[in-house]
């Protein structure tokens, strides 16, 4: 049955010139009356007009026909059971419903009793021709194959599922991550460069170990701090050279254990602060040795000059580094953080910097103060010093600054606790550098080689 639109002017009624097909109606029976729906449901024509979309109704075989908000019918099927008896009598049994409308597990009601199976098949047949997903697993329709045809595919990184044959894979909160199967979340995992671990034991036993060592060679030169060896170059200078290194190793024990809040604020600081006061020593050391050779000319300006630029190098240059600390700490401080984003399955407990910008500028400063040192004491290497002083200071920066050369491109590529491994080791290399090229030829001296260690042989050498 087709329904015409009524318009406005009766001539094209009457003319019945290009009228306006309003829809069809089709048979009572879904058998035909589905497919035509399908067919000309692309060029828009609706079983009823715009007006009807909201009407359901009963048929006279009893089937309730309605429609959505956009005049379409649901699919709705009867599931029948071909019946044939021993005496070749058949007959077509209504045995369930499929409604597509339904909810996910009410779209088949089927009534197993009033079934009469063939006697080769006593059981449901199977409706897929896939294995059915297990948990973890998401279907995925086939081209070219029926919907029943699907394949498993394993949630992606960061999702599961905990249903069998599902369509989506939920997304696991961020503090969470998938287990391996991929069927439950779990919590992450912390990580930090903790005390437990093996390299944080290492780190941690050697820092300690380079402590006590440097605490006693402090004690060496005060106990020895009349002989020529202690006295030669400035002792003071000595001295606060060797209590830098001392917090120099105790810091990098701040950097080991979970991160917190004062720690954090504390560690780049004291590192920092330490690094310059003893560099800036070396660089003290390296203008004494220069200023003495300079004080035997003939019209050179007197020892007091030259032991008060010493004096004002040492205080100077550890100033602008905690000029620097203080604007960083006032303006952006270094604050604890958890870091969900640089690795997707664990949880990076860390310190964030606050400000790269006064963090760079701090290690640049140090690297400043050791380039000078390094050309000064370079240049200064031959001249006459009674235990060759201006070489070790030479070597020593030479190793300190290879260590923080490799340390930069290092740092700026590692993350998560292998930053800290490669800060906190470089902290113990450069120290160590420092304390093996300049203390420990003159503790041998002290300890090994006392007939050096006097005015007579100092004369002898110059």
């Amino acid at each position: 049955m087709l329904l015409w639109k009524e318009t406005e002017y009766s001539e094209s009624i009457q003319s019945m010139k290009d009228p306006f097909l309003a829809g069809i109606v089709g048979d009572s029976m879904s058998t035909l009356s589905i497919p035509i729906a399908r067919l000309l449901g692309p060029c828009h024509y609706p079983q009823v007009y715009r007006y009807l979309k909201r009407i359901s109704f009963t048929t006279h075989s009893g089937s309730e026909i309605y429609f959505n908000a956009d005049g379409e019918v649901p699919a709705t099927f009867d599931i029948m059971n071909l019946q044939i008896f021993p005496n070749n009598e058949y007959r077509l049994v209504k045995v369930g419903r499929y409604d597509s409308w339904a909810g996910r597990n009410e779209q088949i009601s089927l009534d197993i009793g009033a079934v009469i199976w063939n006697q080769e098949y006593k059981e449901f047949p199977r409706s897929v021709c896939s294995e059915s997903c297990q948990p973890g697993n998401r279907k995925v329709s086939i081209q070219g194959r029926p919907v029943c045809c699907f394949q498993c595919v394993l949630c992606s990184l960061g999702e599961m599922s905990s249903e069998a044959d599902a369509d989506i894979c939920t997304k696991c909160p961020e503090d969470m991550w998938p287990n391996e199967k991929h069927n439950d979340c779990l919590m992450k995992s912390v990580q930090f460069l903790a005390y437990e671990d093996i390299i944080g034991i290492a780190l941690a036993i050697t820092s300690i170990f380079l402590s006590l060592i440097t605490l006693s060679v402090l004690c060496i030169f005060r106990k020895f701090s009349d002989t020529p060896v202690v006295k030669a170059n400035n002792q003071g200078i000595s001295y606060l050279i060797l209590v830098g290194l001392l917090v120099c190793f105790l810091s990098s024990l701040v950097f080991i254990g979970y991160p917190l809040e004062v720690i954090c604020i504390l560690r780049q600081v004291v590192f920092g602060v330490s690094f310059s006061v003893v560099v800036s020593g070396l660089l003290s050391k390296t203008i004494t040795v220069i200023l003495i050779f300079q004080s035997t000319k003939p019209n050179s300006i007197g020892k007091h000059f030259y032991a008060r630029i010493s004096k004002t190098t040492i205080f100077i240059c550890p100033l602008f580094q905690v000029i620097i600390c203080i604007v960083w700490l006032g303006t952006s401080p270094p604050y604890a953080e958890l870091n969900m984003t640089s690795k997707p399955d664990i949880i990076i407990a860390e310190c964030n910097e606050g400000s790269n910008l006064f963090f760079y500028c701090m290690l640049g400063y140090i690297g400043l103060l050791a380039t000078i040192s390094f050309i000064v004491a370079f240049l200064s290497r031959n001249l006459p010093d009674s235990f060759n002083e201006g070489q070790y200071i030479t070597f020593s920066m030479f190793v300190f600054l290879s260590v923080w050369i490799c340390f930069i491109p290092t740092y700026m590529s590692a993350e998560g606790k292998n930053l800290v491994i490669v800060e906190v080791f470089a902290i113990i290399a450069s120290c160590t550098g420092l304390l093996a090229c300049l203390f420990f030829p003159k503790c041998y001296i002290i300890l090994f080689r006392p007939e050096m260690n006097t005015k007579q042989y100092i004369r002898g050498k110059q």
